[in-house]
């Protein structure tokens, strides 16, 4: 059975409480997210821990994020670091330890009112049904293809609050925005995020979009699972999803190739780098990444565009090829994909059929790796068979 350490800081926490109880009295840990209400000093009126004398001995337990590490204390804070920042989850009532580092954010819980610009995070917030922890969003209702999305934001529980770039201050302010949720688009405007912290608002800079394994990517919802308090659905939800992948990534590869690419409006075609989770994901779903041998300049980029000759080089023997409909607009047959490019007729997968394409919400869905890799596994094994019975990809004939 897979260990949790973060239940550890819970027993921990016990303990602390039952040692400063007063003698002939019984605590008991609170409910998760809430203050204590047994016997005892009040959060408001414990003293403030040092940060330099805290004791960070528990850990939360990953197996594929790289991006994020989190850390606890017996008292139940909870130090996050993402790439070189760090961030200080502070319970509800409780005081910042003295000391905590300028260049530390305090993130304070209950986190509410998130202003959201990193739409691939949504979908953590969704499987712990936490949406309502989300009232703001940077990407306006055109933009978004979660159901779920649009209907909040139609009712009015979700407002769009500008992009990145320029967000609406004032509507933050009067919302009482709790944290600023971005991309690393926002270190292209730093000025943006120095303003958001003048005002009081705390900035996390989510970075699942850097991890290269599919599963790792899967695994962020953990750190929402740390934010809201969620930590054990999150840790159940995850391992609910490895558990429907395990009969898949232990069967032997099928050698059969696949092209993952989409066609821009002045003829390239753009591919995603052998190193890139969805060329990973083709492999541990029993596929072979048909460019596994493609150059180029290495830089944080997952994809890049490549003339059709090169591409044709690379995959026109290719068994099946799946279109990306979140780069271009979605095809509805092969005839619009031949359209879009003639020189695709001649390949393999065309001739027998074996193209597929993206639904247009899959990358809004960040937890879809999972279901993604069960479908191409299902092209694999199923071929024409698997048609209709996908959850992201359809055939276009």
């Amino acid at each position: 059975m897979r260990r949790w350490n973060y239940f550890l800081p819970a027993l921990m926490l016990t303990l602390a409480l039952s040692a400063c109880a007063p003698a002939g009295t019984q605590t008991s840990p609170p409910p998760s997210g809430q203050p204590s209400q047994g016997p005892g000093p009040s959060n408001t009126e414990r003293a403030a821990p040092s940060w330099d004398e805290t004791d960070w001995s528990g850990h939360l337990e990953l197996d594929y994020a790289q991006s994020f590490a989190v850390d606890y204390s017996p008292e139940g804070y909870k130090r996050i670091t993402i790439d070189t920042e760090t961030y200080l989850v502070v319970p509800e009532l409780a005081p910042v330890p003295e000391g905590t580092p300028e260049d530390v954010t305090v993130l304070r819980q209950p986190i509410q009112n998130i202003y959201l610009q990193a739409t691939a995070a949504m979908d953590c917030f969704r499987k712990l049904d936490a949406l309502d922890a989300v009232t703001l969003v940077g990407t306006d209702a055109a933009g978004w293809y979660l159901p779920e999305v649009k209907e909040a934001m139609a009712a009015g529980r979700m407002a769009y609050a500008g992009k990145y770039s320029a967000p609406d201050y004032e509507l933050l302010q009067a919302r009482g925005c709790g944290m600023a949720l971005e991309s690393t688009m926002i270190y292209h405007n730093p000025e943006v995020k120095e303003q958001l912290e003048r005002l009081g608002i705390p900035v996390l800079v989510e970075r699942s979009s850097y991890e290269s394994h599919p599963l790792g990517r899967m695994e962020w919802v953990k750190l929402y699972g740390v934010l809201l308090n969620r930590e054990e659905e999150a840790g159940a939800y995850y391992e609910e999803q490895l558990a429907r992948l395990e009969p898949v990534l232990e069967r032997e590869n099928t050698g059969k190739t696949v092209a993952f690419f989409a066609v821009t409006a002045n003829g390239m075609v753009t591919v995603r780098k052998p190193g890139d989770y969805i060329a990973k994901a083709i492999g541990l779903a029993g596929g072979v990444y048909a460019l596994n041998g493609l150059g180029g300049e290495e830089n944080a980029l997952s994809t890049m565009n490549i003339q059709m000759e090169s591409f044709y080089e690379m995959a026109r023997d290719a068994d099946i090829l799946i279109y990306n409909s979140a780069i271009e607009s979605a095809l509805d047959s092969l005839e619009q994909l031949v359209d879009k490019s003639p020189p695709l007729a001649e390949f393999k997968a065309v001739r027998e059929g074996n193209v597929w394409c993206t639904g247009k919400s899959m990358f809004q869905e960040s937890q879809s790796a999972g279901e993604m890799m069960l479908d191409i596994h299902r092209i694999l094994t199923e071929g024409h068979g698997a048609d209709g019975s996908l959850a992201y990809l359809y055939r276009l004939t």
